[in-house]
C-alpha cells in the first residue's frame, strides 16, 4: 500500500470515528470530499512548481483531519483546526518513514493553513504555503459558489438582503484578488476561480435589477 493510500484509510478512519459526523454524516461527507479535492489541487500545484507531489497530496488530504475532534464553538473550530490537524497528523506520518524534515514541513504547512500561524517553529515555504493554496483553490471554485448561497438560506432572503449579500461578496472577492501565494500557479488557479466567483455574482445581481419592476 502507497504512502498516499495509507493516509485515505488514515483519514476516513478517523472521520468514521468522529461522533460529530456521526451524528451529521452531511458533514463527515463533505469534509472527505473537500479533502480529497484539495488532494488534487496539491497534486496540480506540486507538478508544476516541481514541488513535493507525494508530500503534497498528503499534506491536501490531512489539511482539515482536525475537524475529527470535538471543539467548543463553531469560531474556535475554525481558527484552531489547522493546528489541531498538524498535531494529528504527525503521529501517523513519522509512521511513514517519510524523514524528519518533510514531516515537518507538511505538519507546518497543515498548521498554518487557516490563519498563517503554527503553534511550533518552521519556515513558510513554497511546500508549506501550498498547502493553504490548494485548500484557497477548493474554496473558492465552483461549488462553493453554491454551498455560500444555501449556507445564507438566500431563496428566503428578501430583495434588498440578497442585494447586500451579493456585494458584500463581491467585496470579498475583490479583496481576496490582490492577495499572494506561495507559487505563480497558486496565484493563478485562485484568480481563475476567483474571477468565474465574481463574474457569476455579478450576473445574479444584475437579475435583481429585474425583480421587481419593469423598466
Amino acid at each position: 500500500m502507497t504512502n498516499i493510500r495509507k493516509t485515505e484509510a488514515f483519514l476516513k478512519t478517523q472521520f468514521n470515528n468522529c461522533v460529530f459526523f456521526q451524528e451529521h454524516p452531511a458533514d463527515g461527507e463533505y469534509r472527505l470530499q473537500h479533502s480529497y479535492r484539495v488532494a488534487h489541487a496539491a497534486r496540480e500545484i506540486a507538478r508544476k512548481e516541481g514541488l513535493d507531489e507525494e508530500g503534497l497530496i498528503i499534506g491536501g488530504l490531512l489539511h482539515d483531519v482536525g475537524y475529527s475532534l470535538p471543539f467548543e464553538g463553531e469560531e474556535k473550530r475554525w481558527q484552531e483546526h489547522g493546528r489541531v490537524s498538524a498535531r494529528i497528523a504527525r503521529p501517523f506520518l513519522e509512521q511513514l518513514g517519510l524523514g524528519r524534515e518533510r514531516v515537518q514541513e507538511i505538519c507546518y504547512g497543515i498548521a498554518i493553513h487557516v490563519d498563517g500561524k503554527a503553534d511550533f517553529p518552521g519556515k513558510k515555504t513554497a511546500f508549506a504555503c501550498s498547502i493553504g493554496d490548494a485548500d484557497d483553490v477548493d474554496r473558492f471554485d465552483a461549488y462553493r459558489i453554491y454551498d455560500a448561497m444555501e449556507y445564507a438560506d438566500f431563496r428566503n432572503l428578501k430583495i434588498e438582503e440578497k442585494r447586500k449579500w451579493l456585494h458584500e461578496k463581491l467585496d470579498w472577492i475583490r479583496s481576496r484578488l490582490g492577495e499572494k501565494s506561495g507559487t505563480e500557479t497558486a496565484r493563478q488557479m485562485i484568480a481563475q476561480r476567483l474571477l468565474y466567483q465574481r463574474q457569476y455574482y455579478e450576473k445574479v445581481l444584475k437579475q435583481m435589477e429585474h425583480s421587481e419592476r419593469i423598466l
